[in-house]
């Protein structure tokens, strides 16, 4: 297809069920970054619950839980970078459908980052729950 062929096709206008799924994707994004916000807390807190466990049996309470607070922080880093990367795509895409431009988008790059980064967190909560 040639330069000319493009530019004389008809641009299709953005229709509201574009607008609303957009809404509902990026609604999606906010709720995944709360949970992983939220699962950082919990695992920022399971190295002190683990010395806790180990106090009430009678062990020593001098066991380091840096690693779970360190992987809880990093987790609840992330929640907010799909915060801001998410609100940020979601301005892209409503920009793009206001100006009819939203055909031949590629895949979203902040979900296979996302997907990345969780199973990096989760090798590394394997490593880590099987060093203690």
């Amino acid at each position: 297809m040639n330069d000319m062929d493009a530019s004389a096709r008809p641009r299709v206008q953005a229709d509201i069920r574009d607008y609303l799924a957009e809404e509902r994707t990026f609604l999606a994004w906010i709720r995944t970054g709360l949970g992983v916000m939220a699962f950082g807390f919990v695992v920022a807190r399971f190295g002190l619950f683990l010395e806790q466990i180990r106090i009430a049996e009678g062990g020593s309470p001098a066991v380091s839980h840096q690693r779970s607070l360190w992987l809880g922080t990093a987790l609840i880093l992330a929640g907010v970078a799909v915060y801001l990367l998410s609100a940020r795509r979601h301005r892209r895409l409503i920009a793009a459908l206001n100006r009819s431009q939203f055909a031949g988008r590629a895949p979203s790059r902040l979900a296979v980052v996302l997907a990345f980064f969780l199973a990096l967190v989760g090798i590394g909560m394997v490593l880590y729950i099987n060093a203690t």
